[in-house]
């Protein structure tokens, strides 16, 4: 045999790797209206920019189903490319070989990428499309799954890691995405359950189908578990792209900077988004589009704990993460879920080097049984901790509404906020006027002989008194009082002079957050 009988044979062995299951096997992937792995690696990349690893590795068992060389490249594709010229290491689960189904060596392929990915500095993405543990292999899957679980969770902070949804996720496998920074979801085509439809049927008899359990509305929407969805591969994929956009490669690396027009940064148009009257709501959205770099933001969470707005953006260019209270809902105000939204994305920013904006316009924690009983003083003490924990440069804005213990959360500077801002407008109290009128003036108001007048005047008078943005600024909690419209100048100059920031904390091996 000489070297081009050798040569065929290296290329019918790679070829049949890339064929995976088959033609038919392929065909059936098309027909749930979803893509190959190879074909989600090529969208997801720059063009012509992948380089697979290990594609001949073969499971070690010899039996009944599982012959040698039955399941070409272990049921899951591994490498590295570019993604808008950025170097990131990813995998592939090919459903058409063994549906996916993670073993022993699968699990050594996604492992080494994971190592190689930390070695190089580069995120981490995984496309997850699996029918769970391959059972023929046993424990061996399990301890399989428990290695790449350590990697999520030891590399952590270290490199970007992102989930996507493509298929079926379910049992142990839907760990691994929960550890990592970001999950998305495909509409109607991608679920994750940890037990499901027909185990459940069995042991508590509610019937429901794999969509309504673990579909990626549900996911996005109600368990939060999900921080984007999309109608298709297409555009999920194609939102993964933009996401690393705004991301460093690792830990001491910084986020790409985007060259920035000079532009007028005055924003007159910004008074006509907030009402004076603190009562009515208004879409903190076309607040940030005002603020933030055209056309720049990226909202996280979307669907989840609307009260809260949470995402990145661009401010001259450069790489930020936004906190906002969102007054269209629930008036802005913080409950369970919009805690945990809040204080994850603050540490994913902190771990990254990503400066943190905050638009604070907020009534306080929400009140209620529910909420008590659900842990909201666990919940809420989250964002305290994140923000006190967090050294990248921390900027607030309080554009109307800062009561009692939620503005001291929302980066204040008693928990380490470098510049607070507020808006001429803004209240800063212990809680709302009309709350504390209703306190402060009771016996007035009740022995008055025309109670509902009095109350009105009482609250303007605290308003004038207490709740306004003076007082604070006179006591050094806020560093200016600023026009709207100056909003941007005064950010984009502010991060300018915090590029440089360096904060320091006691030495420890770890904090222990409130989960």
């Amino acid at each position: 045999m000489d070297m081009y009988d050798k040569l065929n044979e290296l290329y019918d062995k790679r070829r049949k790797v890339e064929m995976g299951g088959g033609d038919e096997r392929r065909r059936r992937q098309h027909d749930k209206g979803k893509l190959t792995a190879r074909e989600r690696i090529d969208l997801l990349l720059d063009e012509g920019t992948f380089t697979e690893l290990q594609p001949f590795i073969e499971h070690r068992f010899d039996e009944p189903g599982m012959e040698k060389g039955s399941a070409p490249g272990e049921g899951v594709v591994t490498g590295y490319g570019l993604v808008n010229g950025r170097k990131i290491f990813l995998f592939a689960q090919d459903f058409t070989v063994y549906g996916g189904a993670l073993g022993e060596m699968h699990a050594r392929k996604i492992a080494a990428v994971m190592d190689l990915a930390v070695k190089s500095k580069a995120p981490f993405v995984g496309l997850n499309d699996s029918g769970g543990a391959r059972i023929q292999e046993g424990v061996l899957s399990l301890d399989g799954y428990g290695s790449v679980f350590y990697r999520n969770a030891v590399y952590s902070g270290v490199i970007p890691q992102i989930s996507v949804i493509l298929g079926p996720c379910a049992g142990g496998a839907v760990y691994s995405p929960a550890i990592t920074d970001f999950v998305f979801m495909v509409e109607k085509t991608s679920q994750m359950f940890i037990t499901g439809p027909k185990v459940i049927e069995t042991v508590t008899g509610e019937s429901i189908t794999s969509e309504e359990l673990g579909g990626a509305s549900v996911h996005s929407s109600i368990s939060g578990n999900a921080h984007f969805s999309a109608a298709s591969e297409e555009e999920i994929l194609k939102q993964v792209r933009q996401l690393l956009s705004y991301l460093p490669a690792h830990v001491n690396d910084q986020a790409p900077m985007l060259e920035q027009d000079a532009e007028d940064d005055f924003l007159p148009d910004l008074l006509d988004h907030i009402p004076m009257d603190p009562s009515r709501p208004y879409d903190v959205r076309r607040v940030l589009e005002q603020v933030m770099d055209e056309g720049s933001f990226m909202e996280v969470h979307q669907g989840f704990a609307k009260s809260a707005v949470v995402g990145f953006a661009r401010l001259g260019g450069r790489s930020i993460g936004i906190v906002a209270n969102q007054p269209k809902v629930m008036a802005g105000g913080l409950d369970i879920n919009s805690s945990d939204k809040i204080a994850r994305f603050i540490r994913f920013c902190d771990s990254f080097g990503i400066p943190i904006v905050t638009f604070e316009d907020v009534t306080g924690f929400l009140p209620g049984v529910q909420q008590e009983h659900g842990g909201i003083i666990r919940h809420g003490a989250k964002i305290l901790y994140a923000y006190s924990e967090a050294t990248v440069p921390k900027i607030t804005v309080i554009t109307r509404k800062a009561y009692g213990g939620a503005y001291v959360a929302l980066n204040s500077k008693s928990i380490g906020a470098d510049l607070v801002f507020a808006w001429p407008n803004a209240e800063i109290a212990v809680m709302g006027p009309h709350g504390a009128a209703n306190i402060i003036f009771a016996k007035e108001i009740k022995e008055s002989s025309n109670p509902e007048k009095t109350r009105a005047e009482k609250i303007e008078l605290y308003r004038e008194k207490f709740a306004n943005p003076y007082i604070a600024a006179a006591n050094g909690m806020v560093d200016d009082v600023i026009d709207p419209r100056e909003t941007r100048i005064r950010l984009l100059d502010s991060l300018h002079m915090l590029e440089d920031k360096e904060e320091t904390r006691p030495s420890k091996k770890h904090g222990n957050i409130p989960l």
